[in-house]
């Protein structure tokens, strides 16, 4: 009796949720370890499309990177990381691009379907709905060249096929979900050419979520949030911009959470109320971020 109790309430609690975000658009990024946990990404996609049944409208932006790293070993490749982004070559981008489109996308599609919504996969070999240009990384500055000038030098970091966001086709995701199907994107944009770019996927659904105006953006990962020391357990429930500066300013946030933080940055910016960094590990972590007060994981918001 005390269980049934429990989830009425829990029911109860999750009323006052399901009515405020009734009809808003939120955009739920799915990467990690995660995507190499089939039960663990099906209770997520499952989750997805309970949202969309009350109401929300989901969509959906994956990664993959742990099955691109595997498939680059089996060809022989070796993966290297230049601050969180993955330097991509040809072969690269053609493995990338397997993986993402036709494993990963296709899967989540066939999940979707499986479970009663309708999903649609956007990406390079279909509709597209991401265009960017060749991005360059800043480099830490350096001093003159030894002739006594003080001048501090700009440098680039050249990584190859990875691409910046710079346009979103709106108005092909608006109608989507105005017709009830939850987009299924994978990070691989075209450029103005027509060619292929590596794009990396937190910063898609940050993109992607400042584009369409969304309510909120959650970026489902394998961390717990953001810590605000090296103690593992010293995860914070609520950051402010300038907060997170900080502590990307001392080293705390480095490597793989930079692109998250960037991306949450991108979409509060041009207006998402909130953002959001969750474990999916958790069971129903989304649920209990969207539909109960305390949530879980770390919350951003611009101040």
């Amino acid at each position: 009796m005390d269980n049934a109790i429990n989830k009425a309430a829990g029911l109860v609690e999750a009323y006052e949720y399901i009515r405020r975000f009734d009809g808003k658009t939120v955009v739920v990024k799915v990467g990690g370890s995660i995507m190499d946990q089939p039960n663990v990404l099906r209770s997520l996609i499952q989750d997805v499309c309970f949202m969309h049944a009350v109401g929300i409208r989901p969509v959906i932006v994956h990664g993959g990177g742990n099955g691109i790293t595997k498939a680059m070993q089996d060809a022989g490749l070796e993966a290297h990381f230049v601050q969180g982004r993955r330097y991509t070559d040809e072969r690269t981008l053609a493995i990338a691009e397997h993986v993402l489109v036709n494993q990963v996308n296709q899967s989540i599609v066939d999940q979707v379907n499986e479970f009663g919504p309708k999903a649609m996969g956007l990406h390079s070999l279909a509709s597209c709905v991401i265009f960017a240009n060749r991005m360059f990384l800043d480099a830490p500055p350096q001093q003159g060249d030894g002739d006594g000038s003080s001048d501090v030098k700009e440098r680039k970091i050249d990584v190859g096929l990875v691409g910046d966001v710079q346009w979103v086709n709106t108005d092909l995701l608006h109608a989507l979900v105005a017709a009830q199907y939850i987009p299924i994107i994978a990070p691989i944009a075209r450029d103005a050419a027509g060619g292929k770019l590596n794009v990396n996927a937190d910063l898609v659904a940050g993109h992607v979520a400042a584009a369409i105006s969304a309510e909120k953006l959650v970026v489902v990962s394998d961390t717990h949030g953001i810590r605000t020391t090296p103690e593992p357990d010293s995860i914070a429930s609520h950051l402010t911009k300038g907060q997170i500066q900080k502590l990307v300013e001392t080293g705390i946030i480095q490597a793989g959470m930079l692109p998250k933080v960037e991306a949450c940055f991108v979409a509060l910016e041009a207006g998402v109320t909130k953002a959001h960094i969750i474990d999916g590990r958790i069971p129903h972590s989304l649920m209990l971020e969207i539909y109960t007060q305390t949530g879980v994981g770390t919350e951003i918001v611009l101040e």
